[in-house]
């Protein structure tokens, strides 16, 4: 009895509901993150971004090592290039190494002709210092003589040199000589690409062999016009050899190229 009389003399506290309430709305809402003043710079971003690419590149290597190692898939026989390994396309080698064994005559001929330009005026001068002087008479008139064989062959000399000068063949076997470096270049290795995609290798052998032969030649034959145009006559020579020894590589090559075009058509189908 006693100790509930002392529970009713204690004071009694106001309640405060409101300023409790709106402590509990302030803490359930959330906070915005302060941004430092000091954010990351752009630099910075850029450097961790390389940092994550760097991190993530090696499984990436190892993810694709087996297909990088996987050599079935490389192989270029099986059809998986269609008409490239057909007999179309491996016929274009042998007709357009024809037609360059052609062109390269007619690029030998323009040469030709375009050296008797230049050889033909020395022939001119030697002739003319062998002609005799003139005789005149007693009174300084010149004595009506025939002409001599020198001097026939003088004029024939020059009325030959006019013509030549008219063909332009300067500028023709240039153009000639420009055109069967690249294209000549080009199927060069058009060919062993061809076989590479009819067989799925190479064949090393004499056809093989004299064709890397001619290319090369064609190479270096081109690469002695800068001192040609100087004038050296060493450099003419030595360009004149090297196409002459491409030419008996072209003629001596043309037996093993028929006994490949053979076994295209034995081993190939149309298209």
């Amino acid at each position: 009895m006693s100790a509930t009389l002392s529970l009713l003399k204690l004071p009694i506290l106001p309640p405060k509901p409101k300023q409790c309430l709106s402590k509990l709305q302030h803490s359930s809402i959330p906070k915005k993150p302060s941004i430092a003043k000091d954010s990351a710079s752009p630099q910075k971003l850029i450097t961790t971004t390389i940092h994550h690419l760097k991190s993530t590149s090696l499984p990436l290597t190892a993810a694709t090592l087996p297909f990088l190692l996987d050599t079935k898939d490389a192989l270029a026989v099986g059809g998986e290039f269609g008409i490239l390994e057909g007999r179309t396309f491996a016929l274009i080698h042998p007709i357009a190494m024809g037609g360059l064994f052609v062109f390269t005559l007619w690029t030998g001929y323009l040469g030709w002709q375009w050296r008797r330009v230049r050889t033909i005026q020395n022939e001119i001068n030697e002739l003319k210092k062998q002609v005799k002087p003139t005789p005149v008479t007693p009174e300084g008139t010149p004595v009506e003589e025939p002409p001599s064989p020198f001097a026939l062959k003088i004029q024939q000399l020059s009325e030959e040199r006019k013509e030549l000068v008219k063909g332009s063949y300067r500028d023709r076997h240039f153009n000639a000589g420009s055109i069967l470096l690249a294209f000549g270049v080009f199927e060069s290795i058009g060919g062993g690409v061809n076989t590479w995609f009819r067989t799925g290798k190479l064949f090393p052998g004499p056809h093989l062999f004299a064709g890397a032969a001619i290319t090369v030649l064609w190479a270096a034959a081109a690469a002695l016009t800068p001192a040609m145009q100087k004038g050296s006559e060493t450099a003419r020579n030595l360009h004149i050899t090297l196409n002459v020894i491409n030419v008996l590589l072209f003629v001596w090559q043309i037996p093993t190229g028929w006994e490949i075009v053979l076994k295209v058509f034995e081993f190939t189908k149309w298209p």
